[in-house]
């Protein structure tokens, strides 16, 4: 009997009705019977995020979030030589899957996002602390390397110091999500929401950082969305500037990283972020998007 095998013994699930499932770069994904999910960590180094996962998502389903409620939590090691996650299984596929998204998920996604950044400061084991950072630095080392010219590493700096002026930097930390993204969004065949999966990028954080591994175009479809759900709306900009200040800042820091061809989701390619930008603003966005460029 293999580990998986033995794990959905506990529970009454014989091996033929254990399905591999797609699973992302931390854990083994596994589709027990009909209702029940199993998350296994890949490696040693991804253990802390299915530790942190246990922790956060009851918070975030007290707070209203559609997740799948942890049905055990093991770690004692004594069917796997790793901690385990079982969970309710939703009957679903993610978006990347199925990629027709429902007129009404963005807005609603974004409030669900809004109702877990409104949770109040609190400490749950291994959630850290995530700091915006600087991109003058990652600017500073492409145009030191020749990747940009200084007329382009002036320009950008220009653009971010612009940015800036739209939110404060230092505003209070919320709790985010942090792998928001298509693999993380689970939809009906008519492309609705029905969850959101996958917490162990869980932290505290700035907001914008919440929406950089989404496309712009989809930012621009959540946020009124989340301006609805809150109990205090952001000025106006100023998630926008937030949410494409991340864009430049982690798709500059991508452009020089490795092709991810084994990886599902879209920022995997180097230029893919950059790109993203650049398509975004060729749409002709909408206010307030337009003056950020």
């Amino acid at each position: 009997m293999t580990k998986i095998e033995a794990i959905a013994a506990r529970y009454g699930v014989r091996p033929d009705a254990i399905l591999e499932v797609p699973g992302g770069v931390a854990n083994q994904a596994f589709a027990i019977g009909d209702r029940l999910f199993l998350r296994i960590p890949r490696s040693q180094e991804f253990e802390p995020d299915l530790l942190k996962e246990a922790a956060v998502i009851p918070t975030a389903r007290a707070a209203g979030v559609r997740t799948p409620a942890i049905v055990d939590f093991d770690d004692t090691r004594k069917l796997t030589d790793a901690p385990y996650l079982v969970m309710e299984r939703v009957h679903a596929t993610d978006l990347i899957a199925n990629p027709s998204a429902n007129t009404k998920l963005w807005p609603e996604l974004g409030q669900q996002v809004r109702l877990l950044h409104d949770i109040e400061p609190q400490q749950l084991d291994g959630v850290p602390v995530d700091e915006a950072g600087d991109p003058r630095p990652t600017v500073d080392r492409l145009a030191t390397a020749g990747l940009i010219d200084a007329g382009t590493a002036k320009w950008l700096l220009t653009w971010f110091d612009r940015l800036a002026t739209w939110f404060d930097r230092d505003a209070p930390k919320v709790l985010l999500h942090g792998d928001l993204a298509p693999q993380n969004l689970m939809v009906d065949d008519a492309g609705r929401y029905c969850a959101l999966v996958d917490w162990g990028d869980a932290a505290w954080g700035p907001p914008g950082a919440e929406f950089a591994k989404l496309r712009l175009e989809q930012v621009a479809d959540l946020l009124p969305g989340y301006y609805t759900a809150g109990r205090s709306k952001p000025g106006q900009g100023e998630l926008e500037a937030a949410a494409l200040w991340f864009h430049l800042s982690w798709g500059l820091s991508n452009l020089t990283g490795p092709p991810r061809q084994d990886q599902r989701h879209w920022t995997a390619p180097p230029a893919s972020r950059l790109l993203g930008v650049l398509r975004f603003f060729a749409s002709n966005p909408p206010e307030p998007w337009s003056r950020l460029h």
